[in-house]
């Protein structure tokens, strides 16, 4: 299960932080991504995070922006917008690897989500 927290209103140009908590005992042994969906428009991959936290990626469309990271001892994946714009209003997922050792960004992969959170930016 994966519980997210975080997001709401805010306005451009500030950060946002979002957590992602999740239980089970293999946290550690599974990728992480995060996804979000725009008013109106598909769900769009914007970036994972392997197992062992030391590697990440995403897509060329937010990678200056957006940082990704976790804390296996906390069973928990943090996703960090800086400079937020108009267009990243949309509600934030994470998900989890359908499969350990696993690192992609192909939704279809990833087997285990959160509620999704609201993210607001506003002028």
């Amino acid at each position: 299960q994966l519980v997210q927290s975080g997001g709401g209103l805010v306005q451009a140009g500030d950060s946002l932080t979002l957590s992602c908590a999740a239980s089970g005992q293999r946290f550690s042994t599974y990728a992480m991504g995060w996804f979000r969906q725009a008013p109106g428009k598909e769900r769009s991959f914007i970036g994972a995070i392997d197992w062992s936290g030391r590697n990440a990626y995403y897509p060329d469309s937010v990678k200056c922006r957006f940082i990704i990271s976790r804390d296996n001892a906390k069973k928990e994946v943090y996703l960090k917008v800086d400079s937020l714009k108009l267009n990243d209003t949309a509600v934030y997922f994470c998900a989890a690897e359908i499969w350990p050792y696993r690192l992609g960004s192909d939704p279809r992969k990833y087997g285990y989500w959160g509620q999704g959170t609201q993210v607001t930016v506003s002028t």
